[in-house]
């Protein structure tokens, strides 16, 4: 309580301490009133939900009826129904054909909530929705005060003068996206092309809605994941008050930022709903803990909506450097708004301070494509994430940090999020932060065509564009915004642009002048005015809105030329030298634990309905074209079990070709991102973890061809080229090694020599031709082994093979292993008295984390590997399995070696 002196006679003394007492209740109250400004809370409680009433043709095949049902918050209708039991899991077995309904349907979400009187009474009052899916109206007690139709936006509602005492009752009626756009497509004389048609009928395959709503594109099913077209309220709902000032949002803008001192500007967007002077102030925190005032100042602000920049300096400031550059220090910042001797409100962020750039050098073959941080050409090793889930609002913070550390365990500087799921988590972001993963961020349009010639359209993306910018723009990691991914080239070539020029030249030119307004200029003109200085990049692949676009003199290139169509062989991956690769990829099917907990024993085979059901690519008949690139290099697998393995070894071995290429071309390649990190439920993907985020081969391959500093020997066509590679910033010396023998171990020729290796470079050690390797011995019995040694660094291993792996003898030899326990864990000792190529470890029905996997054992090698279990070590024991590559090819038994328990 304030404090108060005041001299007088006694008289006086009693009449003035009446008074004395009353002005100090009146302080105390403006002190409580002053740090209780800006009043919220989160709407999360007592919700219900219920299908709207079915209307004549609807279906309603689980009996929902339109009673009322607890619901969680936040949530989708799916998981809702879920957790009621009256769906099946949407993910096990088949179900998919029978859930389609639940799109179509129209549903309803109610809560109660009671109100303080400060809250009814004061002169701001906001309710937030972090998320709608998608297209929805909000009522508050029984009036309408909103109608939503963006799925990737902040809706904000004054309520003022709305909320009464006693309960107020909130509504959201959400309605089905494709009944609502399906009358105007179906009218539409020529229609802009879409992604994936639906094979279950719940709309036309020549009406697709999903490109003419603002909603995450892969709900309407996708090459990797199903069809669930989801509704609900899928971000957090909240209620804020306040009668004096807020702060709204909080930008710490980099403007400089070098070794010696980093120039920086706080600015504050306020709204005030009470004018006067306010006394602005920043504190900043360093990494560490330590509190001090970088800058206040004294403004005068009117009432409404205003920004208020203070300029400061950080001297000496610790840089956030990406993950194998460098720390990733954290500052925190934090902003006061202050009237009278008393805060009103503060917003505080957390940033890591860097400079970024993405560099395009001209040089003879065109431009480079190259990001720049803190002054150093970073060489982007990574994949593509995809959503983590079909319903987001159940994805967990902890799913996102294994995915992200597994990103980071395996050597990657760089995810790329991709366009057609929606804008991540703040905790996405916060944990890409703290691990220094960059992140190329694309807004969220997936493919197809947009219909940008709509002025209404290309409105409600730029206020979506304006929330998501405001939100994450404060992230260190976040390097690049990117307009869309792919439809500047479906446009382009893959008939899009020419089908509707042929068939309406005119609305095809609206469409493309739409295209260009929106991704072009629109775009590209908010990422400017908010983003900080990050650079704009209008669609992936691209050359910058240039005629020719995936190209690989200039800009970013998608190759899949392997995989699609023509299903060239991996060694294709060589013809290609890109700038920065931001998409290629192979497709395996994940674990076989995995498997089993959506797929029955007795469905486990290549053509099952519910196997086809968790394949996606060509309709469920994607086990063909991986059918196709299983045979292409390792023969006829025995069994499912033999498949499934051998999609991993393919992927694994074929990506790893493709990357470490790139990274040998450097500096002319700059980045190497495949497709894809994560995956959005179980199934067959082009994945390196996933969704339970368990690693398939190609994860703990990415560790070894990722490496900092790493061997590359690249044979085609008869001739193998061998370099080194560094993203060290330092120089490094060495020594590299080549060692060609057969494969029970006998060496036909052992070389070494020394090798210094510059920073941040690539160095070509020598080329041979499979005849000075081989010198006459068979190409089906021998190997060629190259090893880099770097003191400080893992050995770099990479070996060559000299014909396809169904061609070779592979000998009768068996993987010898023990299983040990000691206090810190148990640990598993492998040995092999001849090579064992693609040894996977495998624990059966147990949840085992193996330190290394998918590796290949040279004879009379010793690996000894630590694994982390909560199994006891017998019943790890019990459930070991080994299996070679030779354990599963279709060949003699007496030529395959056997696996030891």
């Amino acid at each position: 309580m304030p404090t108060c002196f005041i001299a007088a006679t006694p008289v006086q003394a009693t009449h003035r301490l009446i008074v004395l007492r009353a002005l100090c209740f009146i302080a105390l109250c403006a002190v409580l009133s002053g740090a209780q400004a800006v009043e919220q809370r989160q709407l999360d409680q007592g919700w219900e939900f219920r299908q709207l009433p079915v209307r004549a043709g609807d279906q309603d095949p689980a009996g929902v009826g339109s009673a009322w049902r607890k619901a969680l918050m936040p949530g989708t209708v799916h998981t809702d129904l879920l957790a009621h039991g009256l769906i099946p899991d949407p993910y096990v077995g088949a179900p998919e054909a029978g859930l389609q309904w639940i799109g179509l349907a129209d549903w309803e979400y109610r809560t109660t909530f009671e109100v303080s009187a400060g809250m009814r009474e004061a002169a701001r009052s906001e309710l937030a929705f972090d998320g709608l899916d998608t297209i929805a109206e909000v009522f508050l007690n029984d009036e309408k005060v909103l109608d939503a139709d963006n799925a990737f936006r902040t809706w904000r509602i004054p309520v003022q003068g709305r909320l009464r005492e006693g309960g107020n009752e909130l509504r959201v009626v959400l309605h089905s996206p494709i009944r609502r756009l399906l009358p105007g497509v179906q009218a539409m004389p020529h229609r802009i092309a879409g992604n994936y048609p639906s094979p279950y009928g719940d709309e036309p395959k020549d009406a697709m809605t999903a490109n003419f709503v603002r909603k995450p594109g892969y709900h309407y099913g996708w090459d990797w994941g199903p069809r669930y077209v989801t509704a609900g309220i899928w971000r957090p709902v909240r209620l804020t008050s306040w009668d004096v000032a807020r702060v709204q949002d909080l930008q710490l803008r980099q403007d400089h930022v070098a070794e010696d001192v980093a120039e920086l500007t706080a600015i504050a967007t306020v709204d005030i709903a009470s004018p006067s002077a306010y006394l602005v102030r920043v504190w900043q925190t360093v990494p560490g803990g330590h509190r001090t005032l970088a800058k206040e100042t004294r403004v005068s602000l009117p009432q409404g909506i205003g920004r208020v920049p203070l300029s400061f300096s950080v001297h000496h400031p610790q840089r956030w450097y990406p993950v194998g550059y460098g720390a990733q220090p954290l500052y925190r910042f934090e902003l006061e708004l202050a009237q009278g001797g008393e805060v009103v409100d503060s917003r505080s962020v957390r940033t890591g301070l860097r400079s970024v750039e993405l560099r395009r050098d001209r040089d003879a073959a065109g431009r480079g494509f190259a990001f720049v941080v803190n002054g150093i050409p970073i060489f982007a090793k990574g994949a593509n994430s995809i959503p983590f889930d079909m319903f987001p609002s159940r994805v967990t913070p902890a799913q996102l940090r294994r995915v992200l550390q597994s990103a980071v365990d395996a050597n990657m500087n760089m995810v790329r999020s991709w366009g057609g799921g929606y804008y991540e988590s703040d905790a996405f972001y916060d944990i890409a932060d703290e691990l220094g993963l960059l992140v190329w961020q694309d807004f969220m349009f997936g493919g197809g065509m947009q219909p940008a010639y709509d002025p209404a359209f290309r409105a409600n993306v730029v206020a979506e564009a304006q929330d998501q910018l405001r939100r994450l723009r404060n992230h260190p990691s976040i390097v690049l915004w990117c307009g869309n991914n792919e439809e500047e080239i479906a446009w382009k070539y893959w008939g899009h642009g020419k089908t509707l020029t042929d068939a309406d030249p005119a609305f095809a030119a609206r469409v493309w002048d739409g295209y260009v307004q929106l991704f072009d200029r629109d775009l590209r003109r908010v990422v400017a005015e908010e983003a900080g200085g990050i650079a704009y990049w209008p669609s992936s692949p691209s050359d910058d809105m240039a005629e020719t676009a995936n190209t690989p003199a200039s800009g970013d290139m998608h190759y899949w030329e392997v995989w699609g169509n023509p299903a060239r062989p991996p060694s294709a991956y060589l013809d290609v030298t890109p700038r920065f690769m931001s998409e290629y990829g192979l497709q395996a099917w994940p674990v076989p634990r995995t498997i089993d907990q959506v797929i029955a024993g007795d469905q486990q085979r290549i053509d099952s309905p519910t196997v086809e059901a968790h394949q996606k690519f060509l309709a469920g008949k994607g086990n063909e074209r991986l059918l196709h690139y299983v045979r292409m290099e390792f023969g006829e697998p025995r069994d499912f079990a033999g498949f499934v393995y051998l999609s991993q070894v393919m992927q694994a071995e074929g990506i790893g070709l493709a990357a470490r290429h790139h990274r040998a071309s450097r500096p002319h390649t700059m980045g190497s991102l495949y497709w894809q990190l994560n995956d959005v439920w179980p199934g067959a993907s082009w994945s390196g973890i996933d969704w339970f985020g368990r690693w398939k081969a190609l994860q703990f391959h990415a560790r070894r061809f990722f490496a900092p500093v790493a061997v590359t020997a690249l044979r085609k066509d008869g001739r193998t080229t061998v370099s080194a590679v560094s993203d060290r910033t330092v120089p490094r010396r060495g020594e590299w090694r080549l060692k060609v023998m057969d494969l029970r171990g006998q060496v036909l020729r052992d070389e070494r020599d020394a090798v210094a290796l510059a920073p941040l470079s690539a160095i070509r050690l020598a080329t041979y031709d499979d005849a000075d390797l081989l010198a006459g011995a068979d190409p089906a019995r021998t190997v060629a082994v190259f090893e880099l040694h770097v003191e400080g660094e893992p050995v770099s291993r990479q070996l060559v093979y000299f014909t396809e792996a169904r061609n070779i003898a592979w000998p009768a030899s068996a993987v010898h292993a023990q299983l040990r326990a000691d206090r810190r864990g148990a640990t598993l000792e492998l040995s092999a008295e001849a090579l064992a190529r693609a040894v996977w470890i495998d624990f059966g029905e147990l949840d085992a984390e193996v330190s290394d996997n998918a590796l290949t054992l040279l004879p009379g090698e010793r690996r000894v590997l630590r694994i982390s279990s909560d199994a006891t070590p017998d019943a790890l024991r019990r459930a070991l399995h080994i299996t070679t590559l030779a354990d599963v090819l279709s060949v003699p038994p007496s030529s395959r070696s056997t696996a030891i328990p």
